[in-house]
């Protein structure tokens, strides 16, 4: 099951789609509003750019990721499809785990 940013008026007049897994949005929920805000802010402008600069591609999985203060997004692109899904978001010494 996935969930969608459809409440974020930047996602509806976006180029890309964005979704964020469960397991994504589980994690984004058990953080604090004011850095959830701040992740939050990045992932829509993935929405224009889904590899803006500093992005990098992951290595032994699929996928990129981002950096936001010391918390890390990871998400995957497709696209033929214009879809960008978050997969898993957390602080740099958890997320690779």
């Amino acid at each position: 099951m996935t969930i969608t940013l459809k409440n974020v008026k930047s996602a509806s007049m976006a180029k890309y789609a964005i979704v964020l897994t469960k397991t994504s949005q589980k994690q984004l929920d058990k953080l604090d509003n004011a850095l959830a805000d701040v992740i939050i802010d990045a992932i829509i402008k993935l929405a224009n750019n889904p590899r803006p600069s500093g992005c990098k591609k992951l290595k032994g999985r699929p996928g990129y990721r981002i950096r936001v203060g010391s918390y890390r997004v990871i998400y995957e692109i497709i696209d033929h499809q214009l879809l960008i899904t978050v997969v898993a978001l957390g602080h740099r010494k958890d997320i690779y785990d």
